[in-house]
């Protein structure tokens, strides 16, 4: 089955329901729909979960504005839907990868299975979701990183996401995750 990204299109009728305040979507009005897995799906398919536009930019407005560019239908209220991806990215945790420092010290790195101390530098990854809805982050010790993803743009991402890190942060990641050589 190909993949289908987030959407943002009117409402086809008026039985789904916004999986952010619970209420129907009516007819018509402009929907955001969550590219998720299928847990119905045998061959690990995808589907979408449905959100009122200003409800999902406020829960998730980094998909939201993923979903924007692609959209062709007018948005009647852009002033309300602007307001709500403001205050959505002033709160939402930021795409992922990202650094941050821990905030307890119960996490531990899925890497090495140590723990990592609350104040710490760690690197957060989405959590493989094994078919199932949901977003939850795997933490890595900054020097694990690099080994356990195996991906050479990760210092650019983590650049890219991350928020409130020091300069000092900063230079820490570049140690740690740029290659010898």
């Amino acid at each position: 089955m190909d993949a289908m990204p987030h959407i943002i299109e009117a409402a086809k009728s008026g039985r789904s329901t916004c999986r952010t305040c619970g209420a129907k979507i009516e007819k018509g009005l402009l929907r955001f729909g969550e590219e998720v897995p299928n847990a119905f799906d045998p061959d690990g398919g995808t589907t979408h979960q449905w959100h009122h536009l200003v409800c999902a930019a406020k829960k998730r407005p980094h998909q939201v504005t993923e979903a924007l560019p692609s959209n062709t239908e007018p948005i009647p209220d852009q002033a309300a839907l602007d307001a709500a991806l403001q205050e959505g990215l002033a709160t939402a945790k930021p795409p992922f990868p990202f650094a941050e420092h821990a905030s307890t010290g119960r996490a531990r790195c899925q890497a090495c299975r140590k723990g990592i101390e609350k104040g710490e530098l760690r690197v957060a990854i989405a959590r493989p979701n094994d078919g199932m809805p949901g977003d939850g982050a795997m933490y890595l010790h900054v020097g694990c990183a690099l080994e356990h993803t195996k991906d050479a743009a990760l210092l650019a991402a983590l650049e890219k996401h991350s928020r409130g890190l020091t300069p000092q942060d900063v230079d820490a990641l570049r140690t740690a995750l740029t290659p010898p050589g």
